[in-house]
């Protein structure tokens, strides 16, 4: 049997109203002066004004892009020093929330983020001297609210690079579905089948954590009967609240591996801006099919678990979340795909993809996809 290593400490505080509980939380890690990282597209929303009626002596950092950039990882370095704080808070959706996490490595780390990059080896680089850190998702997809990972594109390759380590999992993740009511109708289908293909490609890669299969087998199906009423009824608390808890079962899941849909969906981000959640929903019935032949059993099960074909689920799920299954619907032009090719191959995530993939079959399934 292989050898692995893996564990679940996050501590999370979740439910309605585990909002009003921050000031407490924040006391009781010392956190005098956060600095609160969010993006301009949730500074003034009634979510963000709720958080900061809470801690209205906290400096505001707003300037993360939809895909967090290196430059805004030192912007928010330079912020948190100005303004002498000494701890962080995430607000939002994964950008937000994982250039947080890049601010707070960087606060403490002198070397270049790239340094830090996962598919280098950088994870031995990372030590448990951070800041504090409490991230307060406002979405139910990324669940990097519990995870160990950031993605920040690099300025020197323009590269989604990804930053892993134990150390980088928030101090508490403090989850209140009713901070994600107020989100639009594309945002909540783009990261709710965010969720979904976390859970579905955890369950398929090819790293061993039975932990982690059952959490995801667990997770893609909360997600297959939640997101749609929650698509049908935007205010409905306790489904919000079981997509928050099928994001985090992602993020907990994906420890052990993705795949190739995340190789194919990073540089869709990096090079054309294209919602992750959303790439991830266009390319993932294309990788599924590739992968069949490879884990037939997991195949079997995730139909057994769902009741269906897992690809046609897929297909299902993004009919109703009003997701268009081609590539060129978001502006990607043909003559880009062997570009975006080069990108993925360059990806680490498709190392655990359970059928192996060259640049060649990478190309195909972005066509396919096309």
């Amino acid at each position: 049997m292989l050898l692995s290593r893996f564990s679940f400490p996050t501590t999370i505080l979740f439910g309605s109203g585990a909002i009003d509980r921050l000031p407490d939380e924040l006391a009781a890690r010392g956190m005098h002066r956060p600095l609160l990282v969010t993006d301009a597209g949730l500074v003034n929303t009634p979510a963000a004004a709720r958080v900061r009626k809470l801690i209205p002596h906290a400096p505001v950092f707003s300037a993360v892009d939809p895909n967090p950039t290196e430059k805004n990882v030192l912007d928010g370095v330079a912020f948190y020093k100005e303004h002498d704080c000494d701890s962080i808070i995430g607000l939002g959706g994964g950008s937000p929330i994982d250039a947080a996490k890049a601010i707070r490595l960087k606060i403490t780390h002198p070397l270049d983020l790239a340094e830090y990059d996962d598919n280098i080896g950088g994870d031995a680089k990372i030590t448990a001297n951070l800041p504090r850190y409490i991230a307060i998702p406002t979405t139910a997809g990324t669940g990097s609210e519990v995870g160990r990972s950031t993605v920040i594109t690099i300025a020197a390759t323009n590269r989604k690079t990804v930053v892993f380590s134990p150390h980088l999992i928030p101090d508490l993740a403090l989850a209140d579905p009713e901070l994600t009511t107020g989100m639009p109708p594309k945002i909540t289908a783009g990261t709710g089948m965010d969720a979904f293909t976390h859970n579905v490609e955890a369950y398929l890669s090819k790293g061993f954590q039975p932990i982690c299969d059952s959490i995801a087998l667990g997770g893609a199906k909360i997600v297959y009967d939640r997101l749609p009423q929650v698509m049908k009824q935007p205010d409905d608390i306790e489904s919000r609240g079981q997509m928050m808890i099928a994001a985090m079962m992602g993020a907990i899941a994906f420890q052990k591996g993705l795949g190739a849909v995340h190789s194919l969906a990073h540089p869709l981000s990096s090079e054309f801006g294209m919602h992750h959640g959303t790439s991830n929903a266009v390319l993932l019935p294309a990788v599924l099919e590739y992968n069949r032949s490879s884990v037939p059993d997991r195949f079997r099960d995730l139909a057994r678990d769902l009741g269906k074909d897992i690809a046609e689920c897929t297909r299902e799920l993004n009919e109703v979340c009003g997701i268009t299954p081609r590539l060129r619907d978001y502006g990607i032009p043909e003559s880009a795909l062997p570009m975006l090719a080069d990108k993925a191959v360059e990806d680490g995530c498709h190392l655990l993809n359970p059928r192996a993939c060259t640049r060649e079959d990478l190309l195909a399934l972005y066509k396919q996809a096309w």
